[in-house]
């Protein structure tokens, strides 16, 4: 077993944190206060049975019987003849269980209307089901940017959940059809357990304060170097200034928006060509648009490793064609020649149709020249 764990340490191979008990709200500790009408139900139910026992001479189905029907006041009556002292007793016992009940009653009340059991509840039947999300995006803060992100996120049928540490966020939920949420603090450890960040595929945080966002970011990377995961996460951030766009790039960032370029870029795009006004909206966020273009990323194992373009036969094979590609050391090609050398961990930026591009995933994929190119 020692062996087994050095060899694993060895090659990194760590199991990823993943939402378990240990991270379900506990609901016991409010119940506590149902302990003593629970108690006191216990205590009178057994002087009960024992009195009609003692007193009257019944059997112990009778009392335990003859206790319930006195102790609920349903007023079934006497089961069996009783002694005078055995109808003093009742007396007692009818008051002893009305207090004991309307203060269970009391107690239940009191605890609904607190609201911290049903929010525990709910709480963990989200949690199971945030359990069972795999590459999904963990989108941080509620906003104006979050409402038309999930939007998209949920036409192109990419899963993801919402975390903010307001309580608003079971309302907006609602509103916005956020299918899974936590009420939390996104920076925190327990709160990334929970979103099963192990197991996302990346984080976007929208906050409006620089601040939020420059401590979500190193949380991440953080968060990263301790459980060893395999691959970094994607992280797509806001910001409103130049300058702060370069900080969170070299915090760790990958992506970096800001609001404030892209509306002006936006703008005079628009007044240099109207024509092309909506032809990238409608290319890249239609979903019923039969063209699609995506980015593919070239394994280090591929067959077209040190390949040239025009060795893959990508165009024949599956209709679609190669308009950039982006070398491992960030630098971006734009429209490459078929001469172009492809290396490994490079990005394919591809266009053509969902089809095609997805026979162009499955070709890039193999680990051996495919039997395809032999008719080709």
């Amino acid at each position: 077993m020692n062996l087994l764990i050095r060899i694993r340490n060895f090659l990194n191979w760590e199991t990823p944190p993943k939402p378990d008990k240990k991270l379900l709200p506990e609901v016991y500790p409010h119940l506590k206060a149902f302990r003593l009408p629970l108690i006191l139900t216990v205590i009178v139910m057994l002087v009960g049975t024992f009195g009609y026992v003692i007193i009257d001479n019944f059997t112990i189905m009778d009392a335990i019987y003859q206790t319930a029907v006195t102790f609920t006041t349903v007023g079934f009556g006497e089961i069996a003849p009783i002694s005078d002292a055995g109808r003093i007793f009742t007396i007692n016992l009818i008051i002893a269980g009305f207090a004991v009940f309307s203060s269970a009653i009391g107690i239940l009340v009191n605890e609904l209307n607190k609201g911290h059991i049903v929010a525990i509840m709910k709480e963990r039947r989200m949690l199971y089901k945030v359990a069972r999300l795999k590459k999904h995006f963990v989108v941080c803060y509620h906003n104006d940017y979050t409402i038309e992100v999930t939007k998209q996120l949920r036409k192109n049928h990419i899963p993801f959940i919402v975390i903010d540490p307001r309580k608003e966020i079971h309302e907006w939920a609602q509103e916005y059809k956020y299918p899974y949420y936590l009420e939390a603090e996104p920076h925190a450890e327990l709160s990334m357990l929970k979103a099963h960040l192990s197991s996302a595929k990346g984080l976007i945080t929208l906050s409006d304060s620089i601040a939020d966002n420059i401590a979500l970011i190193a949380s991440v990377r953080l968060f990263e170097k301790e459980h060893y995961l395999p691959r970094p996460y994607y992280v797509i951030s806001t910001a409103e200034s130049m300058n702060d766009v370069e900080k969170l790039k070299k915090l760790g960032a990958n992506t970096v928006v800001s609001p404030t370029k892209l509306t002006a870029q936006r703008v005079s795009a628009m007044a240099a060509r109207p024509d092309m006004e909506n032809l990238l909206e409608e290319f890249l966020y239609k979903s019923d648009n039969p063209i699609d273009m995506q980015e593919i990323t070239v394994a280090k194992y591929s067959w077209v490793v040190l390949k040239k373009l025009k060795e893959t036969h990508i165009r024949e094979i599956a209709n679609t064609s190669v308009v950039g590609i982006t070398k491992k050391d960030g630098k971006f090609l734009s429209m490459p020649k078929g001469d172009t050398l492809l290396t490994s961990e490079s990005r394919l930026l591809v266009i053509g149709t969902q089809e095609g591009i997805k026979i162009t995933k499955d070709l890039l994929s193999k680990r051996v020249k495919p039997k395809e190119l032999k008719f080709v």
